[in-house]
C-alpha cells in the first residue's frame, strides 16, 4: 500500500512538473496575445457603442447604431463588395498565374534563380513604397503614359487611378504585382516536398507531361494552394496599405476598402465609435469567412495532420 501511494504521488509530482513547464512557456504568450489582440477587440466592440471623437468622455451612448449607419450606408457597402472583388480577381487571376509561374520554375533551366529572386522581389518592397511609386507612375503623362505613346500605343492610355469605372482593375494589377511572387514562393515549396520518383513513373507509363501535371502534381499540391487561397482572401478582406497610399480610396470612393473606409472615419474625421462599429464589422466578416474556409476547404487537411496522413 506504502508502495502504491508512494508511486502515485511521484506519478503526480511528475504530471504537475511537466504541466508546469508547459505552463510557464505558454503563459508569456498567452499574455502577449491577450494583450494585443482580445484587448483592442474587446475595446474596438465597447467603443463602437458610443458617439466618440476620442477626445471627451464615453458618455453619448448610441447602442448599434453605428452598426445601423455602417451598413445602411451605400460608401460602406461599396467598400465591403471592392474586397470581394479583389478576392475573386485573385483567385481567378493571380493565384493561377503564381501556380503557373511555381511549375515552369520548378523545373532544371539556366537562370531560374534569378527569375525566382525577381519575380519574389516585389513581395520584399514595403506597400506604402510600392503604392507611392505606382502612384507616380500612373498619373496623366507619367511614365506608364509616355511608354505607350513611345511604343505607338498612346490609344491605350487612361485615367489608370482617376477614373472611376478602371481604378478597381488598376488596383488590382498593382496587389498582383505586389503579391504574386509570394505565393509562388509558398506554391515552389510545396513543389519540392512531391516525389519526382511519382511523376516520373506517371511518365513511365505512358502519361504526357501535361496529364502528369494536371492529374498528379496539382492534386498532390492541393494543401499549399488551399492555405495560398486561404491567406490571399483574408489579405484581400484586410487590404489597406496599397490602396491607402496609391488613392486613399478615391476618386469618390470607387476603390474604397473596408480598412480604408474605416481610418478615413476613424482617424481623418475624429469619428472613432463609428470607425470601431466598422472595425468590428471587418472583425467578423474575416472571422466568419476563416472558419468557414478552415470548415468546409481545409477540413481534410486538417484531419490528415492530426491523424498522422490524408484519409
Amino acid at each position: 500500500m506504502a508502495a502504491t501511494t508512494s508511486v502515485q504521488r511521484q506519478t503526480r509530482r511528475r504530471r504537475w512538473t511537466r504541466w508546469s513547464t508547459v505552463a510557464l512557456f505558454v503563459l508569456p504568450a498567452l499574455v502577449l496575445y491577450a494583450l494585443f489582440v482580445l484587448l483592442p477587440i474587446a475595446q474596438a466592440g465597447f467603443y463602437s457603442l458610443f458617439k466618440w471623437n476620442g477626445l471627451k468622455p464615453l458618455t453619448d451612448f448610441v447602442g448599434l447604431a453605428n452598426y445601423e449607419r455602417a451598413l445602411s450606408d451605400p460608401v460602406f457597402l461599396g467598400a465591403i463588395s471592392h474586397n470581394f472583388f479583389i478576392i475573386l480577381l485573385s483567385l481567378a487571376i493571380q493565384i493561377p498565374f503564381a501556380l503557373g509561374l511555381a511549375l515552369l520554375l520548378n523545373r532544371d533551366f539556366p537562370g531560374r534563380a534569378v527569375l525566382r529572386l525577381l519575380f519574389f522581389a516585389p513581395y520584399v518592397i514595403a506597400e506604402v513604397i510600392a503604392g507611392i511609386v505606382f502612384k507616380l507612375m500612373l498619373t496623366p503623362d507619367g511614365l506608364v503614359d509616355q511608354s505607350l505613346e513611345a511604343a505607338g500605343l498612346g490609344s491605350l492610355t487612361q485615367l489608370w487611378l482617376a477614373d472611376p469605372d478602371f481604378v478597381m482593375y488598376t488596383m488590382f494589377f498593382i496587389i498582383s504585382w505586389k503579391y504574386f511572387g509570394f505565393h509562388m514562393i509558398i506554391m515552389l515549396a510545396g513543389l519540392q516536398e512531391i516525389p519526382r520518383e511519382v511523376e516520373e513513373a506517371a511518365l513511365v507509363d505512358g502519361a504526357s507531361r501535361n496529364q502528369s501535371v494536371r492529374h498528379i502534381t496539382i492534386p498532390l499540391l492541393g494543401p499549399t494552394i488551399r492555405v495560398s487561397v486561404f491567406l490571399s482572401i483574408i489579405g484581400a478582406l484586410q487590404l489597406f496599405d496599397l490602396v491607402w497610399a496609391t488613392t486613399k480610396g478615391g476618386p469618390i470612393n470607387a476603390s474604397n476598402t473596408m480598412a480604408t473606409y474605416m481610418i478615413d472615419w476613424g482617424l481623418r474625421r475624429s469619428q472613432l465609435g463609428y470607425g470601431s462599429a466598422t472595425a468590428v464589422i471587418l472583425f467578423i466578416l474575416a472571422f466568419i469567412v476563416a472558419l468557414l474556409y478552415q470548415r468546409f476547404v481545409m477540413r481534410q487537411d486538417v484531419e490528415g495532420a492530426t491523424s498522422g496522413g490524408p484519409r
